[in-house]
């Protein structure tokens, strides 16, 4: 019978037409016959598989059971594939394993029973599913949204675990939908005319932004990166989708902390530009009030020594109250800087008594008398004896003497100076009320501005440092320094400070 097999024509003939591999072996399980393609897969010379156990072409691992596989196949005589479900190798003569796919199909001759197995070499098919595996593990696990969609009816064909869980719907559902389903800035008009360079072979790959909306209604902003590929035969759209919320709201963040770095930038270079102004004004400021009244001290001085004789004691009485004067206008102009330099640097040092109101009252009119210009006069505050505060008596007489001689410079011959003090439940409120020249609207809101002066007052002596330091002071002991006043009819300063110090001083 193997002769037959072996030398049989037809069987040469047919076996040598197919590809795939044949090996034939009886029911003892001893090869009879093999095509040259067998022997070429598993690396044996023409007919010498022939009279070999079938093991010969089967890993080792796989001999345990097999003789048991093959003798049910023959009882049973029915043609089916070997091992479906399985994993199938076959060995060649070199020890190498590689996968196979087989037929098998029992037949008779003279009475003899014999089994043809079609093996086909199926390693490259392997490493094709493997890829593929591969691949579909990557789009299935991937963290990005996946979509894949038909490039005619753009109909949902497959979507990974991530689109499904981001978006809540599931792969059956996804397949009843369109991209443009699941984008509400979008219609299919405007997706047709997104695809088209696509489609029309312009350009390989489209990315763009939009918004997705999810099952649950909540929108979310997305890259998409779409490109055209097949199926099968079948065109198909592949869209990776990146979540841009996070960046976008990073963008927003971003932006916004570049708008608040300018505003800064901005405020800081007006505040520069203020500084390198308030310089200025200031070197012009010192440079005037400096020089005015050593002009006058160095006049009375040449002249006091042209009045040698007696007689001439008026004279000499005049200019050295005029020296006392000035001297007294400078050093209060020193004093009013240095207390500039001490707030600045926070050195201010305040020192707490507990005093009669009066007392203060008493020392700040008896100075600006000597300053009065030609029938002006103060009217002195009524029932001021019994009020008692604990306050620093200095910050208060140089808040006070600041506003009353201010009323007095500003205000015209004759006018009337008014000091009202009253007692409001814990605070003390005292009001300058003067009949000069008032501050222009406009101008009111840079009154307490250091080194600001009026238009309307340029031509008065002054720094303009005298109220910005008055009013620190009194916050900085828990007071305030408030105004009123209107054009050419006259300003009311009104200081407010407690009669107890506050907790924090």
């Amino acid at each position: 019978m193997q002769l037959f097999l072996s030398d049989n024509s037809v069987f040469n003939l047919i076996s040598e037409g197919i590809s795939e591999g044949i090996i034939v072996v009886n029911k003892e399980q001893i090869i009879v016959a093999t095509n040259s393609a067998a022997d070429e897969m598993f690396l044996y010379d023409k007919s010498k598989l022939i009279g070999q156990p079938l093991e010969t072409v089967i890993p080792r691992r796989y001999h345990q059971g097999h003789g048991a596989h093959v003798n049910n196949f023959v009882a049973k005589s029915k043609k089916r594939q070997m091992g479906k479900g399985r994993d199938l190798h076959g060995i060649r003569k070199n020890g190498e394993e590689f996968p196979v796919e087989v037929g098998l199909n029992p037949f008779k001759i003279d009475g003899a029973t014999f089994v043809m197995a079609l093996v086909i070499d199926i390693t490259e098919r392997k490493i094709k599913e493997k890829e593929l595996s591969h691949w579909f593990r990557i789009f299935d696990e991937s963290l990005n949204e996946i979509y894949v969609f038909n490039a005619q009816s753009f109909l949902f064909v497959d979507v990974n675990k991530e689109a499904q869980r981001n978006m809540g719907y599931s792969l059956e559902e996804f397949k009843t939908m369109t991209p443009y389903t699941i984008k509400p800035e979008i219609d299919r008009n405007q997706f047709l005319k997104l695809v088209a360079p696509l489609q029309n072979n312009e350009k390989a790959k489209i990315k763009f932004e939009t918004t997705h909306q999810r099952k649950d209604g909540t929108l979310y902003s997305v890259e998409v990166h779409l490109q055209l590929s097949a199926m099968g035969d079948t065109k198909v759209f592949v869209a990776i989708i990146l979540d841009i919320t996070d960046r976008n709201n990073y963008t927003e963040r971003l932006e916004r902390k570049v708008e608040e770095r300018t505003i800064q930038l901005t405020d800081a270079l007006a505040k520069e530009r203020e500084l390198n102004e308030l310089k200025t004004r200031f070197l012009s400021l010192v440079s005037h009030e400096f020089k005015t009244p050593l002009s006058s001290i160095l006049t009375s001085i040449t002249l006091l020594g042209k009045y040698t004789q007696t007689e001439q004691q008026d004279k000499r009485d005049k200019h050295v109250t005029t020296i006392r004067s000035k001297v007294k206008y400078l050093d209060a102009i020193l004093n009013d800087f240095l207390s500039v330099e001490r707030l600045d640097s926070g050195n201010t040092n305040y020192k707490l008594e507990t005093f009669p109101l009066s007392k203060v009252i008493n020392e700040v009119v008896y100075d600006a008398n000597m300053l009065l210009k030609i029938g002006q006069k103060i009217n002195y505050p009524e029932d001021i004896d019994d009020l008692i505060i604990e306050f620093d008596p200095k910050t208060l007489e140089l808040a006070l003497s600041n506003l009353v001689n201010n009323a007095i410079k500003y205000s015209p011959e004759n006018a009337t100076i008014d000091l009202n003090i009253k007692h409001v439940d814990t605070n003390i409120v005292i009001n300058v009320l003067d009949e000069g020249i008032g501050i222009p609207v406009e101008e009111q809101k840079h009154i307490f501005n250091r080194y600001f002066r009026a238009e309307n007052a340029l031509l008065t002596q002054g720094t303009g440092i005298g109220l910005n330091i008055a009013k620190q002071h009194l916050e900085n002991l828990g007071g305030t320094l408030e105004f009123s006043s209107e054009e050419n009819k006259g300003s009311n300063f009104t200081i407010i400070i407690p009669i107890s110090p506050i907790n924090n001083i």
